[in-house]
């Protein structure tokens, strides 16, 4: 229909902003309304009769009201010829009965006819819902009345007729008003007229039933009108949508417009309905499928289309960008159906002929897939900070995607980290392929390239080699004649060879293999590989220098930390350290002997990696070694460190150029073997763990103080009671902490090792490393383990001295006897010398109480306790002086001597090598 009205409509001029911007308009305006669901504006917009649904509404109602009306008015008269035959048939039926009843005629005949017929008459009236039931004589003279002031009276009405024996109906004006009457004649048994009957309804009731039935038949009639008018609405509705609110001439203009765009398209466009017929193609698609003439109409199955492409259409499924063969032609095909909002079932298919752009769109796909490969290798190679794994990520990228086998081969050197140098050896690093039976050279072959060889020029021009016949390059079958003819027997028939090259190094050449692809390399393959090597280039050279700073590092590092323990007695010591995989950082340990065979053990870390933690873990290990000498107890020894580490802060705050340390912990433990005993502070350091005799584990109580370089807040020490074969494993959090789990579950899972763990130190140690060392750990660990040894008293003699010098004959004498005894006679005489200027000392100058202390251990050790805090201290005393050359004396004769401060005095000391 659209088509007719396009075709015969006539033309209206054109207005401002062309035909189909304003059709448009007005199409948005109107699917605005419909699709929002307000149908009071698609009314008023079909009411408005601009439209076609507009004029089809409006005619629509205008018959639907004159067809309701006359049905009204016809039914009202019906209704009210229908009441007057009702009323003529009651009146007759009902005088009729009551003339032909028994004893009517004896009725009329004795002597008072009213006083037997009136109660009758009204019975029957009442009865039948007539108005009136009235019999007269045969001269009209009324018996019986509705109203008694009526009876004798003549009878209003023609009864002429009834007289002469018929039947009579009549309207006329009665004593009653209006009326319609029945007048039936009484016969007697011979057949004369004794009497009549008359029975009537008045006007007003005839009418009374007409107007009850009116309301009934106008509510009947409005509601017919109401849902013709709903109705017409839906369809003008409907109407309003299918033509967009536009008129006749509109949509005329609207036709021509989409049909000349429609032919003139430079793509192919099919509408195909839903039972698969072909409702319209445009020009570009008759010329595409080369359609015939009578193509529209038919089923697409009947067209001559390939069997794929008319199942296609047919199906009336979406497809993007499918690709069919028609005839010599690539067609790209969209089809999406027409069902989806509400419209008719059906498809609409465009063609675009892709041939010329096939070639183009494979270019295209090729360059994007290099583009993709270029990404990945952006984004995979370089994940680690390794040499070689850098090295095994660029041939994991490249096979199969841009070659079947890669080789990386890089000089000795560069792996350690150094520059390369071309008068060294190349290694093949890394080796990945399609498949592991390819006869190349395996991975850790040192190799030296012949100058002819691809991978030899490469190396020597610094350039990349293509040689697409690998069978037929004389120059690299000259490398290794036998593993050369293996390799092309093999299938391998193109290569190229590019250097790795990070800036004016050349770190080594890669190959890349090619053998289950029949296609050679070519230029633009070689340029690829090129930018691949360039990316992997940068990554190997960072990884190399990394090694190189990583190695300078933990050089540093290791010379920092301790090549051996110290001899001594009290602990038995075994000891771990392994670097973070990421870099070295700032842990130590240290094993200091003290004066009176007491050991020092000490652990510390220091936040970060690299250089700078390792250096100032240097200078705070230097620290504590000198705070060590003076014998400090632990928590004097942290407070001093604790000012270092500010100063050390300090310091490199004022220099831009150097980070500040930014954390430190320690703790920092006294083994006593004569007493037992061990005391312990620490700052800010995991606490320590304990492995007593019988097997059980615990983490002793030691207040945690901050971490060093807070300052301001004081340490803590606590004492430990120490069997025997107790085990001390002191750590750094390197070994509990991670970013998995917290401190508490490494402790729980520390404690879980311990339990299992041998007797000796060293056993401990592995058992604990083989339970937490991960992988790639990514902090430093130090794990120092020490078993306690205790001095008997076989090996210490003690004595109380009084406050005299006359005892200090009685000292020498117990002395000399227990050296006696422990066979160390050798060092009698110098014993004497140094135990009687001690002691002597003590009296005079260090108080009322002094005791004597000697303990055979590495060395002879004796020492003297009172209770002065005053400090000796070593002089030259002149050639004129009487005094003042005993503790000079006592400093010729041991190997070393000090002062040491407890909390009830002082002790002096002096140690002696036991021959």
């Amino acid at each position: 229909m659209v088509r007719l009205m396009g075709r015969s409509g006539e033309r209206s001029p054109r207005r401002p902003g062309g035909p189909h911007v304003r059709h448009r308009q007005d199409a948005d305006r109107s699917r605005r309304g419909a699709d929002a669901g307000r149908p009071a504006s698609a009314l008023r917009s079909a009411l408005s009769g601009r439209s076609v649904a507009g004029q089809v509404f409006v005619m629509n109602v205008v018959i639907v009201l004159l067809l309701v009306v006359a049905a009204a008015v016809a039914l009202v008269l019906q209704v009210r010829h229908d009441s007057q035959v009702e009323a003529r048939n009651r009146s007759v039926s009902v005088a009729s009965t009551f003339a032909n009843s028994p004893g009517i005629v004896e009725a009329l005949r004795s002597p008072d006819p009213t006083a037997v017929l009136q109660p009758r008459a009204e019975a029957v009236r009442k009865a039948t819902g007539v108005d009136f039931v009235v019999v007269t004589n045969p001269e009209g003279i009324r018996y019986t009345h509705p109203k008694p002031d009526r009876i004798g009276k003549k009878f209003v009405g023609n009864i002429a007729p009834a007289l002469a024996g018929k039947t009579v109906t009549e309207e006329i004006e009665g004593t009653i008003g209006p009326l319609v009457q029945a007048i039936v004649p009484v016969k007697a048994p011979g057949g004369k007229v004794v009497g009549l009957v008359s029975a009537g309804i008045t006007t007003e009731n005839v009418g009374g039933v007409a107007d009850r039935q009116l309301p009934l038949v106008l509510s009947a009639a409005a509601v017919g009108l109401a849902l013709a008018t709903g109705g017409t609405a839906l369809v003008s509705r409907r109407l309003l949508r299918q033509t967009h609110g536009l008129g006749p001439n509109e949509m005329t203009r609207m036709y021509e417009h989409h049909d000349a765009v429609l032919h003139s398209v430079r793509e192919g466009v099919v509408i195909v309905g839903g039972e698969g017929r072909l409702l319209l193609a445009n020009d570009e698609a008759r010329r595409l499928l080369t359609l015939p003439p009578d193509a529209e109409g038919r089923h697409v199955g009947a067209l001559g289309l390939p069997s794929d492409l008319a199942e296609l259409l047919a199906s009336g499924q979406a497809a993007t960008d499918e690709v069919h063969l028609v005839k010599n032609r690539l067609l790209a095909i969209n089809l999406r159906p027409t069902d989806v909002r509400g419209g008719p079932a059906g498809s609409v298919a465009t063609l675009r002929d892709s041939t010329e752009l096939r070639a183009l769109s494979g270019r295209a796909e090729t360059a994007r897939e290099r583009l993709d490969i270029l990404y990945a290798a952006g984004v995979g190679i370089g994940t680690s900070l390794d040499v070689t794994r850098t090295a095994e990520e660029l041939g994991e990228l490249a096979v199969p995607r841009f070659a079947d086998y890669v080789t990386v081969d890089l000089f000795d050197t560069v792996l350690a980290g150094g520059q390369p140098d071309s008068l060294t050896p190349l290694r093949r690093t890394a080796r990945s392929g399609v498949s592991e039976e390819v006869p190349l050279y395996p991975v850790g072959r040192q190799i030296r390239y012949v100058d002819s060889s691809p991978q030899g020029r490469t190396l020597r021009t610094g350039r990349a080699v293509l040689e697409p016949r690998l069978g037929e390059a004389p120059g690299w079958q000259a490398q290794d004649y036998e593993r050369s003819a293996q390799v092309v027997e093999y299938g391998v028939h193109s290569l190229i060879t590019v250097p790795l090259r990070a800036g004016s190094l050349v770190l080594g050449v890669v190959s890349f293999w090619r053998s289950v692809k029949p296609e050679p390399f070519d230029e633009d393959e070689l340029a690829l590989g090129e930018e691949l090597v360039a990316r992997a280039a940068v990554s190997i050279d960072n990884a190399r220098r990394y090694t190189r700073e990583h190695s300078m590092a933990v050089t540093l590092q290791r010379s920092l930390l301790p090549r051996r323990l110290p001899d001594q007695n009290a602990l038995d010591v075994a000891y771990r350290y392994l670097p973070a995989q990421a870099g070295v950082g700032g842990d130590w340990f240290d094993v200091l002997p003290l004066s009176g065979s007491r050991v020092a053990l000490v652990v510390g870390d220091v936040v970060g990696h690299g250089l700078h933690a390792a250096a100032t873990m240097g200078r705070l290990r230097t620290a504590v070694h000198n705070f060590t000498a003076l014998d400090l107890p632990p928590d004097e020894l942290l407070g001093l460190l604790d000012e270092l580490v500010g100063r050390i802060d300090q310091d490199e705050a004022a220099d831009d150029s150097t980070a500040p340390v930014t954390g430190a912990t320690c703790l920092y433990a006294i083994y006593d073997p004569v007493a037992g005993s061990c005391v312990m502070a620490r700052a800010g350091h995991p606490p320590p763990a304990l492995i007593r005799p019988d097997g059980t584990v615990e983490f002793p109580e030691v207040p945690a103080g901050p971490p060093l370089g807070l300052g301001g807040l004081p340490f803590e020490t606590t004492e430990l009671r120490l069997a025997e074969g107790s085990r001390l494993v002191l750590y750094t959090d390197g070994l509990v902490e991670d970013r998995m789990h917290d401190i508490d579950v490494g402790l729980e899972q520390l404690r879980r090792a311990l339990e299992t763990a041998g007797e000796t130190p060293e056993e401990t140690c592995r058992t604990v490393l083989d339970a937490r060392l991960p992988d790639r750990p990514g902090d430093d660990i130090a794990l120092l383990v020490a078993r306690t040894r205790t001095l008997g008293p076989d090996q210490v003699a003690e004595w109380d001295v009084p406050n005299d010098p006359a005892a200090v004959g009685e000292v020498r004498s117990q002395v000399t006897r227990r050296l006696g005894e422990w066979g160390l006679d050798e060092l009698v005489f110098t014993t004497e010398l140094i135990l009687s200027e001690l002691v002597t000392n003590a009296i005079r100058y260090g108080g009322e109480t002094v005791h004597v202390r000697v303990v055979r251990d590495r060395s002879l050790i004796c020492e003297v306790f009172d209770s002065s805090s005053t400090s000796p201290h070593l002089r030259y005393a002149a050639m004129t002086d009487e005094g003042g050359r005993g503790l000079f004396l006592v400093a010729q004769l041991a190997e070393r001597w000090g002062t040491r401060y407890t909390p009830a005095g002082k002790v002096i000391w002096a140690e002696q090598p036991v021959p």
